[in-house]
């Protein structure tokens, strides 16, 4: 039994996952992605302990977490700032993900301020529409920083899949190398190739991840243990590194039409509802504020998941074996967009187990 609702974490599968896919990349550069677990710094050691090179996330106040719990890694900020914040990026970032002119400007004026050099992946938008130039304004960019005096260009990225649902494949990830291949011309240098995140692993377990591609930035398929492009499991990946549990608050049998005139839920849905007569329900203690319901895969049997509201999840369990009891503990999978909520939602207590706990 537990009182609250809480998200388990286990440590060393999160490690075997990075391990499995730093051995798929067969020497390519995983650059592990902290951020739907909000920078937890023990997610970032079970990720470096498992062979990731550095860590990323989206915000600041994540990377300057993982600073202060000891992390000495190299952190890469994966949203690029507003030129205002280029200081604290500067403080807090060895490497972050720009497009803009001037914001790059900004973090060399910073980085000059501080004493310190800032490296910058200049993004390309490649057909997904999140951020990143067209690829014609990549040489002005690359011409930019070179000539910048505290700001060292480190390669070019691509971002795919997490908007616009488009696949990383041979087409869209071979133009990237190219790219990267005429700014190495205007450079005179080498220069990373970022090819993308989780769904990149997709392009290489089909064979069309090209050679160049130096590197990757992996979150959800270490930790979720699933294809982003599918979400079904890849490349052998545990998908049990987190679990979701929350106490039942009410069991009870019910009708499985509500009565009444019909109007919008509390989030502004109609739902429709299917006659099955009545059935055992239960209700959860967790709801929209802390979870995506839909996001919820039950790991106990019999258990289907309804809706919710924003407090609560609603159940049949009409095909449970045994019938939860009030205080009961039901477990599930969350998908991405659940994980997401349970990290960041403060009612849900969050529990590292096999690694670093403390």
């Amino acid at each position: 039994m537990i009182a609250r609702a809480r998200v388990t974490v286990d440590l060393a599968a999160i490690a075997e996952n990075t391990r499995t896919v730093v051995s798929a990349l067969g020497g390519r550069a995983v650059v592990g992605v902290t951020k739907v677990t909000c920078g937890s710094p023990r997610v970032g050691r079970a990720m470096l302990a498992g062979g990731a090179t550095a860590l990323a996330d989206s915000r600041l106040e994540n990377l300057a977490g993982l600073r202060d719990a000891g992390i000495d890694a190299p952190l890469w900020l994966l949203r690029a700032p507003v030129p205002a914040l280029a200081e604290e990026v500067v403080r807090h970032a060895d490497v972050s993900l720009e497009s803009e002119l001037e914001t790059l400007e900004a973090l060399d004026v910073a980085a000059g301020r501080l004493g310190k050099r800032h490296a910058v992946v200049a993004m390309v938008d490649l057909g997904d529409l999140r951020e990143g130039m067209m690829p014609e304004a990549l040489p002005a960019f690359v011409e930019r920083a070179e000539a910048l005096a505290h700001t060292d260009l480190l390669g070019v990225g691509v971002s795919l899949t997490c908007y616009g649902a488009i696949v990383p494949d041979e087409a869209n990830l071979g133009e990237l190398v190219a790219l990267t291949q005429s700014a190495e011309a205007l450079t005179g240098r080498r220069l990373h190739v970022s090819g993308g995140m989780s769904s990149s692993l997709d392009a290489l377990v089909g064979g069309v991840l090209p050679p160049r591609v130096d590197g990757l930035r992996i979150g959800e398929s270490i930790l979720l243990g699933v294809s982003t492009v599918t979400r079904e499991p890849i490349l052998g990946l545990r998908t049990d590194a987190i679990v979701a549990e929350a106490p039942v608050i009410e069991v009870m049998r019910k009708p499985s039409l509500p009565r009444g005139t019909s109007a919008q839920d509390a989030f502004g849905g109609r739902p429709a509802f299917t006659d099955r007569g009545e059935r055992l329900r239960a209700i959860c203690a967790i709801g929209q504020q802390d979870a995506v319901p839909a996001g919820l895969r039950p790991l106990d049997a019999g258990v289907e998941v309804l809706g919710g509201s924003s407090d609560h999840l609603v159940l049949d369990v009409d095909d449970m074996a045994s019938p939860p009891r009030v205080g009961d503990a039901l477990r599930f999978l969350p998908g991405y967009s659940a994980t997401l909520r349970l990290f960041t939602s403060p009612y849900v207590d969050k529990r590292y187990v096999g690694g670093d706990e403390g």
